[in-house]
């Protein structure tokens, strides 16, 4: 009877019982460690936010200053007013005032209500808006930013996976043909990277809106938009060719140059001149020895690249006209809409922490020398 052939002694499988065991709790224990730590810094991050963008409190007096002024623009087309005294008409404004305030929560401290603030930012129930609105007409904050959210998550996700299998393929390319002349002209256009997508939007709004009329100067869809489903997608697919291309033109040089440099230094390492004298062939190599290790790297770079991205889209949605949550943010901003802002933050934050959270999933998926938790030294 061969060694294949044996049954498993008790004794081995008590301890491969044991190890996977030992394996599922390490991985049980570091993911809840993982997100404990993430919940804190979002949480911490919100909070900072919200004194950020109450100016410490002195939005409110904004706010108190902008209700005194529409009450008496209100009190001034009110006929009875005048048969009012004036301490009347002062005591009558007073409690329109007051009234205002409470409904608006400005009559409690700002430390308390701040608190209060961030427990409804963390679930998104940061109650209504004052001056915006959804399209469907709804002034609830959550209904308007989740509105804007598909927006913003098609517009860069597409940008992210266009760049990553843009920059992983080309720079493997350019790996595979050190000094050649298209590596020349990569490595030369890496410093357009540090022009941001928006002054790339700008421009192309002038070259192929303005002067070729090839797309259009902005928006999700045309207007009024297409009856069919079909049309509908077309349209909107051609709307986001301008800053979707403008996106990619700012990071994508830099990142090529970059994959393209680690793919350089791990093709030279011991291990993989060891597989070549043992004559593995080139496609093996490249992908177990070269590809493998590097990607962490790669992975993380673009993850916070789109990441820096989601925070330049402020700029870049407002430019195209894009109904995301950057124009939302500006919008916002400009009327002092806290909830919003808040909202949007929030919004950010999440979306940082769950890629924070990913990315050490993904190393012990894609690097087989990283493992989820246990002793440091090579692991996550």
């Amino acid at each position: 009877m061969t060694d294949a052939a044996l049954p498993l002694q008790p004794g081995a499988e008590s301890g491969e019982r044991q190890q996977t065991q030992s394996t599922l709790a390490r991985v049980v224990h570091y993911t809840g460690l993982r997100m404990v730590a993430l919940f804190f810094t979002v949480l911490i991050g919100v909070y900072l936010t919200i004194l950020i963008a109450n100016m410490g409190g002195h939005v409110d007096d904004i706010r108190r200053n902008y209700i005194r002024e529409q009450v008496a623009i209100s009190l001034g087309f009110d006929p009875d007013i005048k048969n009012m005294t004036a301490e009347e008409r002062r005591e009558h404004a007073e409690k329109l005032v007051a009234l205002q305030e409470k409904r608006m929560g400005l009559d409690q401290p700002f430390l308390l209500r701040s608190f209060r603030f961030l427990l409804g930012a963390m679930t998104l129930n940061l109650g209504w808006a004052d001056n915006m609105s959804s399209d469907s007409g709804s002034r609830q904050v959550r209904n308007i930013i989740l509105e804007r959210l598909p927006a913003t998550i098609l517009l860069f996700s597409t940008t992210f996976f266009l760049s990553f299998f843009v920059q992983l393929f080309v720079s493997l390319y350019l790996s595979r043909n050190y000094g050649s002349l298209i590596d020349r002209v990569i490595v030369a256009l890496a410093p357009t990277s540090a022009a941001p997508s928006w002054f790339y939007g700008l421009f192309f709004i002038l070259l192929f809106a303005a002067l070729l009329g090839w797309f259009p100067f902005g928006g999700l869809v045309s207007a009024p938009p297409p009856d069919t489903t079909t049309g509908y997608a077309l349209s909107v697919l051609n709307h986001m060719v301008l800053p979707v291309t403008a996106t990619f033109l700012s990071s994508i040089f830099l990142g090529i140059y970059g994959s393209r440099t680690f793919f350089l230094i791990f093709s030279n390492a011991d291990y993989v001149d060891m597989a070549r004298a043992k004559g593995l062939p080139d496609r093996v190599i490249e992908r177990r020895y070269i590809l493998r290790p590097t990607m962490p790297t790669i992975v993380t770079g673009l993850a916070l690249s789109i990441i820096g991205l989601w925070f330049g889209s402020i700029v870049l949605e407002t430019i195209f006209n894009w109904p995301g949550l950057g124009r939302l943010f500006y919008l916002a901003a400009n009327i002092f809409e806290t909830a919003v802002i808040v909202g949007s933050t929030v919004i950010y934050a999440y979306l940082l922490g769950i890629t924070v959270f990913f990315l050490d999933i993904v190393y012990a998926l894609i690097d087989p020398r990283v493992k989820v938790g246990g002793n440091p030294g090579g692991q996550v």
